[in-house]
């Protein structure tokens, strides 16, 4: 079961950040987001799953597929800009994390204007 890898390796990184903190505590934020990557990595194999099976599942419908990769680039990005606004906030630097959580909000909204304007483009059709 990955999730108790996963818990596994945030329990250890835990201690690891903890004992850094009191002796070492330039390195603690390093271990901190090494226990991260590992933590995605983790995930990365269940997530090529997921797009497998939606890609199939786009295939066999009329969904685009344009539409169905813009959605993955979406959650990649707003998982990829979580995992950063933590470590930011982590080391300290809520100012820092907050401008890059309004960073990928904008860049995740310009990435879906091609999905909001068909949808517009649909309603303006059904509506008389």
């Amino acid at each position: 079961m990955d999730i108790v890898k996963i818990i596994g390796i945030a329990f250890l990184a835990v201690i690891i950040v903890i004992i850094l903190k009191q002796y070492k505590p330039e390195f603690a934020m390093y271990a901190s987001i090494l226990a991260g990557v590992a933590i995605l990595i983790i995930c990365f194999d269940k997530l090529s799953g997921i797009i497998s099976l939606l890609t199939s599942l786009a295939n066999k419908t009329s969904i685009n597929g344009e539409f169905l990769g813009i959605l993955i680039k979406i959650t990649g990005i707003a998982f990829l800009t979580e995992f950063a606004v933590s470590v930011c906030k982590d080391s300290g630097e809520t100012a820092i994390a907050n401008k890059v959580d309004i960073g990928g909000k904008i860049i995740m909204i310009s990435i879906s204007i091609p999905i909001i304007s068909t949808l517009l483009e649909t309603i303006f059709k059904v509506l008389p």
